[in-house]
């Protein structure tokens, strides 16, 4: 795999830090994410991972740092489909807070809407038009 100059190859994980992991677990998995990674590290901590079934990037589900309170975030983490208003359905179904709608702005801008999670931290699912 190509790499620059300082060894960077790709992005791994993104981290939303969250005061109750099991709560944000659920959640993602009722949005079809899946738990790789669950161990116990520092004491009292756990570091989780979730990933799109086919993904190789995560978002880690963290404590926050200590003495730090986890503050809700838009995120910028994106999300793709292949299918823009069967990912909203099925997230709407899941009781996930997602937009009224689906945002058509016209190309070249995908199909989009925005959810957030329990903790308020809001990502955004986009269709994949490239194929």
């Amino acid at each position: 795999m190509p790499t620059t100059a300082t060894g960077i190859g790709h992005i791994g994980l993104v981290i939303i830090a969250t005061p109750d992991q099991d709560r944000l677990i659920a959640f993602y998995e009722s949005i079809g994410l899946e738990k790789r990674t669950d161990v116990a590290f520092g004491g009292d901590y756990r570091w989780v991972e979730v990933y799109p079934p086919e993904g190789t990037t995560g978002i880690a589900l963290a404590p926050p740092p200590p003495g730090q309170p986890a503050v809700a975030r838009e995120t910028g983490i994106t999300l793709t489909t292949d299918d823009i208003d069967a990912t909203y359905a099925a997230f709407k179904a899941a009781g996930a807070d997602v937009d009224a709608e689906v945002s058509r702005m016209g190309g070249p801008v995908p199909p989009m809407f925005w959810f957030r999670d329990p903790d308020g931290n809001s990502l955004i699912v986009v269709e994949d038009v490239r194929s």
